[in-house]
C-alpha cells in the first residue's frame, strides 16, 4: 500500500551547520543513534552527512575529524530530496534509483523537515 511520506519519515532530523566539526557530528549521530545528519544552512539544505562519508572522506584520508568541517566531506547538492507530501513508492524509486539508503525530507520552502530511510519504507 501507497504512503505518504509525512506518514513514515522521521520528524525532526539531527541536522548541523557545514562548519561544524566531523567529530561534533559523529558524537551527535552516536548519542542520537543515527546514520546520518543534514547539513543545513539558514534554514536551507546545504547536504547530508552520512556515517560512510566520514569514514572514506575523513578517515580513508588522513584528515583530522577534529578540524575538517562537515561543509568539507558531505555529499553536496544535488541531494536527492523528498517532500512529506511524496509517496514512498516514488521514495523507494529514488533510492533504487540513486543506490542511497536514506532521503532528506524538505517543506515546499526548502527547509529540512525530516529523513526518510530504507528501513522506514520496509516497516510499511
Amino acid at each position: 500500500m501507497t504512503r505518504r511520506i509525512r506518514d513514515v519519515m522521521s520528524h525532526g532530523a539531527v541536522a548541523v551547520e557545514p562548519m561544524t566539526s566531523v567529530a561534533r557530528a559523529a558524537h551527535l549521530m552516536r548519542d542520537q543513534d543515527v546514520s546520518g545528519v543534514l547539513v543545513s544552512y539558514d534554514r536551507d539544505l546545504f547536504g547530508m552527512l552520512t556515517d560512510r562519508d566520514i569514514v572514506v572522506r575523513t578517515v580513508a584520508e588522513d584528515r583530522d575529524p577534529h578540524t575538517t568541517t562537515v561543509g568539507s566531506v558531505c555529499t553536496r547538492p544535488p541531494v536527492v530530496t523528498l517532500t512529506p507530501d511524496d509517496t514512498t513508492d516514488h521514495a523507494a524509486e529514488l533510492m533504487s534509483r540513486y543506490a542511497v539508503r536514506r532521503l532528506p525530507v524538505v517543506a515546499s520552502d526548502g527547509c529540512p523537515v525530516g529523513i526518510v530511510s530504507l528501513g522506514d519504507l520496509v516497516a510499511t
